[in-house]
């Protein structure tokens, strides 16, 4: 009986340890039909993998990187949520979607790690013979409805003074494809971190020419510039360049710096690994850490610092 007892004691003590070891970490990120929550399952997955268990993620769908930053106010040390910077910074001006809603828990908010970016396309057939924007005149394009792509794609042409030259096509994104190869449409504008599937999807069943910005234009959006490198899509023999909305992984002070310090040397210790999986993850590297407005989280700075990353004094 007394052997009994002393076996179930080290059993719990064993129990005890392996509990204290794991930590659980709250992953907020998209809708569960959006790349961005199937990016959220990969990082869970190379969380685990790379820590040997020590850190278990779960992720959370969402409605949005506004809900997203909102949270901040109830969650805890174990928060994590993905959004684009300028949101966070919106948050702690208290301004636009969050005037009236300040709270000094937004001021809290620290950067871990990039994740990729959601990247415009003008994507036309082959057959419509536009190769520039200016060519655009007198098309079919499809826009779509209430996304960020739909939004961002209407100011690119009411910018470039093509609002009223381009028959907008009302048509679902979803049928973008479709749409093209029968000749409903002449082309179509999405956003989302590259390669985009229904880019690939249109890219490999038939000609398609993905437009480039120049600088000028670029500068007239405010966004951020990014290359799509030759070779991304079927047929695409050079460089895209065109514009992105950064998305970063945040948490809060409440995180230990050890946490943070783990899941950001694992996100980047794995990412190549994921990038075989993924190839979205190919297009996250040290470049975007200057996409990062404010501050870095502590343990997030102590990595970069190890790692050799150089970072702004404004991030630290």
């Amino acid at each position: 009986m007394k052997m009994r007892h002393i076996l179930m004691g080290v059993a719990m003590a064993a129990l005890a340890t392996t509990a204290a070891a794991e930590e659980r970490v709250t992953y907020k990120s998209a809708k569960s039909s959006s790349s961005y929550y199937q990016m959220g399952v990969q990082i869970a997955e190379a969380m685990k993998a790379g820590t040997d268990g020590d850190i278990i993620v779960t992720v959370e769908e969402s409605q949005g990187s506004v809900q997203n930053v909102m949270e901040v106010r109830a969650r805890g040390a174990d928060y994590v949520f993905t959004t684009p910077p300028a949101l966070v910074r919106l948050a702690q001006e208290g301004k636009a979607m969050f005037e009236g809603k300040g709270d000094p828990a937004f001021d809290e908010i620290r950067a871990l790690f990039p994740i990729p970016s959601l990247t415009m396309h003008f994507v036309m057939s082959e057959d419509s013979g536009v190769t520039d924007f200016a060519g655009m005149e007198g098309k079919t394009l499809l826009l779509g409805k209430g996304s960020f792509g739909a939004k961002e794609g209407a100011k690119y042409l009411e910018l470039f003074g093509l609002d009223d030259k381009v028959e907008l096509a009302e048509v679902e994104l979803s049928n973008a494809v479709d749409a093209m190869k029968n000749g409903r449409i002449d082309g179509f504008v999405t956003a989302g971190s590259y390669p985009a599937p229904n880019v690939i999807e249109a890219a490999a069943s038939m000609g398609v020419t993905i437009l480039s910005l120049d600088d000028e234009q670029i500068a007239e959006t405010g966004r951020t510039r990014i290359v799509i490198p030759a070779g991304t899509y079927t047929g695409q023999d050079a460089d895209i360049v065109t514009t992105s909305l950064p998305v970063v992984a945040y948490t809060t002070t409440k995180m230990s710096d050890d946490v943070a310090y783990e899941l950001t040397r694992t996100f980047w210790e794995e990412r190549e690994k994921m990038g075989q999986s993924a190839a979205w993850w190919l297009a996250v590297d040290r470049n975007l850490m200057d996409t990062i407005e404010g501050k870095i989280h502590p343990g997030a700075v102590r990595y970069y610092e190890e790692a050799g990353f150089e970072l702004s004094d404004a991030q630290k």
